[in-house]
């Protein structure tokens, strides 16, 4: 889509070339269209992404959860006399 000049007329249906509600609905429809094809061939990549997110996630909180339990734990030694 190129930017429009300022010379140009604006190009609509109505008369002299006004542009309509109807004119602006269709684009609307054509720019929906367009969105949801692109929607449709991500979703697989955004759902893939989001799960290994998730998995990653609950690795990290895992892992530091452990380390942090090592250095507070407590070493009782007991002898007997």
């Amino acid at each position: 889509m190129s930017p429009r000049r300022h010379d140009e007329p604006v190009r609509g249906s109505g008369p002299g070339g006004r542009v309509e509600i109807t004119d602006v609905r269709a684009k609307l429809e054509e720019l929906r269209g367009e969105v949801d094809e692109t929607t449709e061939t991500v979703r697989p990549y955004l759902t893939y992404a989001a799960v290994a997110g998730a998995v990653a996630l609950v690795t990290v909180a895992f892992l530091l959860g452990r380390r942090r339990g090592r250095r507070k734990s407590t070493w009782v030694e007991i002898r007997r006399v």
